[in-house]
């Protein structure tokens, strides 16, 4: 039994508060915190569990930060928050003695880039305080990577190629609208892609390169490469991996709208003087679109997210390999309010914390999700509302 401090109150942040809420055996005590007191307060109540609070802090303020880990001394902070505020919790984790998980890496505000490297420098002070940080603990990254440590474990002596594919046939019924924070979702896919090619980067345009991929259940859907982050830390951790790609499916409205949103000027992220206020263009755009916390009630379809790996088998023979999740929209929303891409991100989050607070995942450092063992996880994601399944010998439909 033990005590975890969530930092964020959105969608995602419902649902790991949702799903944390279903084992009290393992959370014993809750408290949700973020910006806004109120919105931290109307959760916990529509929780209603004893053993579940709210409070308000700062994320961008080590102090403030410190001040709320000292008055309810946390064994786990799960950082929900924006990525921008991954420092200074990790900050505040190492100056209280917390130990720290998260679901996407660190970005600066001011550039519209991100990587690991701010974070894995963290990995000696984490190491010396005795403390483990586990990043990118949601769905892509996080459960990726977990299924590419899987597969490496249970069927290949050496995986060769790696595609991550994501898709989201879901239809929310809204013109334009972002399946999580539009600040973050816009920077993410309007920067250059990237892809892991025989030891070495390969940059790409904004979108360029796109195929049609078959999801199960869903059939076929366009799917653009773009650069994620795990494919920074598996490439280090599979070396054998020649090639590591991320595809992502786009309808065409939405890319319609985006190349507006860019030609305009609503993407940048630099400020601009407007009646004599700084705003920035990106962050007021934000401000006027759907909130993806509210997309659900209306939310139909499903989401289908994997990895397409081929390689050397146990066998020293050829092997391809898929392992996917399919999560329904209408499902997700009933159980905790929320749509699927916050509950695919929301229960990796929770069975992460889970894993270090029940001993199975406690490594002092900073580590990415793959370096440990993905069997305990992968039984608990499926119990908790993500099942999985794989195909072996299928056509990946990648080369």
């Amino acid at each position: 039994m033990a005590k975890v401090i969530i930092i964020g109150a959105g969608g995602v942040g419902t649902v790991v508060a949702h799903k944390c809420a279903q084992h009290p055996e393992v959370f014993s005590e809750i408290v949700i915190a973020s910006r806004t007191l109120s919105k931290c307060q109307a959760l916990a109540d529509k929780i209603g569990r004893a053993g579940v609070s709210a409070d308000s802090v700062d994320a961008d303020s080590v102090d403030e930060l410190v001040k709320l880990f000292e008055r309810h001394k946390p064994d786990m902070v799960i950082n929900v928050a924006l990525p921008y505020q991954d420092l200074t919790i990790m900050e505040a984790c190492l100056k209280c003695g917390v130990n720290y998980l998260d679901t996407a890496n660190y970005e600066p505000r001011d550039v519209a880039h991100f990587e690991y490297s701010w974070q894995w420098a963290y990995r000696e002070r984490f190491e010396q305080a005795g403390l483990t940080a586990i990043l990118g603990c949601g769905f892509d990254p996080g459960v990726s990577g977990v299924f590419t440590a899987y597969a490496a474990k249970h069927w290949f002596s050496e995986m060769e190629t790696l595609d991550i594919v994501d898709c989201n046939a879901g239809n929310h019924g809204k013109a334009f609208a972002t399946n999580f924070n539009p600040e973050i979702n816009i920077r993410e896919i309007t920067q250059n892609g990237r892809y892991w090619n025989e030891g070495e980067w390969v940059v790409t345009k904004p979108l360029e390169f796109h195929r049609t991929l078959t999801y199960p259940n869903i059939g076929p859907r366009e799917s653009y490469l773009l650069f994620h982050e795990e494919l920074e830390s598996l490439v280090q951790n599979f070396p054998t991996i020649r090639r590591a790609r991320f595809w992502m499916t786009f309808g065409q409205e939405y890319l319609t709208h985006l190349h507006v949103i860019q030609d305009i000027g609503m993407a940048r992220i630099d400020e601009i003087d407007y009646n004599g206020t700084k705003i920035v263009p990106l962050q007021f755009l934000k401000a006027v679109l759907p909130n993806p916390q509210d997309l659900g009630e209306n939310y139909h379809g499903e989401t289908s997210i994997g990895c397409r790996i081929s390689g050397k088998g146990k066998d020293g023979k050829h092997l391809t390999y898929y392992i996917y999740n399919n999560c329904s929209h209408e499902e997700a929303y009933r159980e905790t309010g929320m749509q699927a891409v916050s509950y695919t991100t929301g229960v990796p989050a929770m069975v992460g914390a889970m894993m270090f607070l029940t001993g199975k995942w406690v490594k002092p450092g900073v580590h990415n999700v793959e370096e440990f063992d993905p069997d305990p996880f992968l039984a608990e994601v499926a119990a908790n509302g993500l099942p999985w399944h794989e195909i072996v010998g299928g056509d990946l439909e990648t080369d």
